[in-house]
């Protein structure tokens, strides 16, 4: 197996007219991994992902994937590639089966479609609705099953889980697992710090069309403060939780504490143990203020 990188991208750039969308974006995935691509909407991931494809051009800049450049090789680029795009344009007349037909059949030999029949299956599918008629959930689940039932060297996931169920998310995130235990290289964009925590080795961050960052999801969820809300039986004694490092108490009512707590729970749950803990709360930093953070 070639030692390239599954994408390389060096000094990327892209605008609309006079809006930049892409301001120099360097990025390494390696093969076999699953990459997060996180920021919010209007950050850039959708365009860069485009750019992999050869859907767009870029202005300035390289981009390889699985060592190819995407421009000059676009069709064997995309042989090897599966996607799935954030907005997915669907004809709506067709069954859920006769477009998964079609592009099974523009596939080639590579689709079985006992594997369409399977995804639709794990994903509650129902083959023979109307897109028409589909829920935006439903219509996503189509997107996910074209997706993954062809073998792909890369996956390229545009908000793989816009629109799923919890019960429905979870399933795509097994179906990533899987692709990358049989080799593949799953690369994700997602605005959601659960899922990319969930499911990524490393991600990406991008913001106004530059990588802010690249780090371990734990590292990500540490960077910000969570806010704590605890309920004990009886008041807590003063001083109870000076020691808990990263905690600092910011409102105190009878039994009821909030904190602001930097980095892991652990050191306060092990300090709550030996009190009668009612009820406790937990609020995760936003997106924007983890991107305040690591930019600070």
């Amino acid at each position: 197996m070639t030692a390239d990188p599954a994408i390389s991208l060096h000094g990327l750039t892209k605008s609309y007219g006079r809006i930049p969308a892409l301001r120099g974006v360097d990025l390494e995935v390696q093969r076999g991994e699953i990459f997060g691509f996180l920021g919010p909407n209007g950050a850039g991931k959708t365009t860069t992902i485009r750019c992999l494809l050869d859907l767009i051009r870029p202005d300035g800049g390289t981009a390889r994937v699985l060592g190819l450049d995407p421009q000059a090789d676009a069709a064997a680029v995309r042989r090897r590639v599966a996607y799935l795009p954030g907005e997915l344009s669907l004809e709506a007349n067709l069954t859920a089966e006769g477009i998964l037909r079609y592009l099974a059949e523009l596939r080639g030999a590579a689709v079985g479609f006992e594997r369409v029949r399977e995804l639709a299956g794990r994903l509650h599918l129902d083959l023979r609705t109307p897109i028409k008629n589909m829920s935006k959930g439903n219509k996503q689940k189509v997107g996910v099953v074209q997706a993954f039932m062809a073998p792909a060297e890369l996956l390229l996931l545009d908000e793989p889980t816009s629109g799923l169920d919890p019960l429905m998310q979870q399933e795509v995130y097994r179906l990533v697992r899987e692709a990358r235990d049989g080799g593949a290289t799953v690369f994700f964009s997602s605005h959601i710090i659960a899922e990319v925590e969930a499911i990524a080795e490393r991600v990406a961050i991008i913001r106004d069309g530059r990588i802010a960052g690249v780090l371990d999801p734990r590292e990500l969820v540490a960077l910000g403060k969570r806010r704590v809300r605890l309920r004990l039986r009886q008041p807590l004694p003063d001083g109870a939780l000076a020691g808990v490092l990263g905690a600092t108490q910011i409102e105190r009512d009878g039994a009821t504490v909030t904190l602001e707590i930097e980095g892991e729970m652990d050191a306060l749950i092990k300090a709550l143990g030996a009190y009668t803990v009612i009820d406790l709360e937990t609020e995760r930093p936003s997106l924007e203020e983890l991107f305040l953070t690591l930019y600070r």
